[in-house]
């Protein structure tokens, strides 16, 4: 079965593992439009028993490079709050979710691989957290997710710094849980990754989910509020249109604390 959603294509295989990708090469940076087509193809999938896991993916040369502030991204009418309320919804999916990051996951591109379960990454994934080095706060739930998958000081490093990272050091802080050796073996490696988890018993690994999770989507929810009303009054600030302005020049920034 293949259907779409969109910017996002689903087909769902004979192995119970169905491949969602976002199709906005070559940076498939996102949008509220673009993570409602994710979250749309979710919900569906979640009423679909044929698929029992999911494997996120993109094409073109990035996984997701986040928002495009740099081409002109403006937040959607409702602020905030309008694109994080539909990332709420992908956290509330039920059944697991394996990410395939190819390239660069960048800002909110980061936060949506934070969503999945399970991320594979290549030596040439880039991971950055550079909402700090925008002059501004961090979104998509990164301050809630990024900590439980790396642990709270290492998130700090990487959100106070905006460091970026390649697959091989994501592997050893665990926000890679799978390394291949070349970008091309990503998906194979996350499908096969996907149908192993798929040949469980599907009622039991999604009760599974459910108590490892706990109450992850509402804390989600609680985070990304408090993210959008920061990112609201930072939007405002001297110091973002510099980051801004800096990325657009391909420069080192100018931060002058206003």
């Amino acid at each position: 079965m293949t259907e779409r959603f969109g910017d996002v294509e689903v087909t769902v295989g004979d192995d119970h593992v169905a491949v969602v990708e976002i199709q906005r090469p070559p940076h498939n940076f996102f949008d509220v439009e673009l993570i409602k087509d994710i979250a749309d193809a979710y919900e569906a999938l979640d009423a679909d028993d044929s698929c029992r896991v999911l494997v996120l993916c993109s094409q073109g040369k990035n996984f997701c490079a986040g928002a495009n502030f740099a081409g002109g991204y403006t937040p959607p009418t409702g602020g905030s709050d309008a694109l994080y309320g539909e990332a709420v919804r992908l956290m509330r999916y039920s059944k697991p979710v394996v990410a395939a990051v190819q390239g660069a996951a960048i800002g909110g591109g980061l936060g949506l691989a934070c969503s999945a379960d399970f991320r594979v990454a290549a030596p040439t994934s880039r991971f950055t957290s550079n909402f700090a080095q925008l002059g501004f706060h961090h979104g998509f739930g990164l301050t809630l997710t990024l900590p439980r998958i790396v642990g709270n000081q290492t998130a700090l490093d990487l959100m106070y710094t905006g460091r970026r990272i390649d697959g091989t050091r994501a592997r050893e802080i665990g926000l890679c849980d799978i390394l291949v050796d070349n970008a091309e073996d990503l998906r194979p490696a996350a499908r096969t990754y996907a149908a192993e988890i798929a040949s469980s018993a599907p009622l039991a690994v999604q009760s599974i989910r459910r108590t490892m999770r706990g109450s992850l989507a509402e804390a989600f929810r609680d985070a990304t509020l408090h993210e959008g009303e920061q990112q609201i009054w930072l939007r405002k600030t001297d110091d973002f249109r510099e980051g801004v302005d800096a990325g657009k020049e391909r420069r080192t920034p100018r931060f002058t604390g206003r």
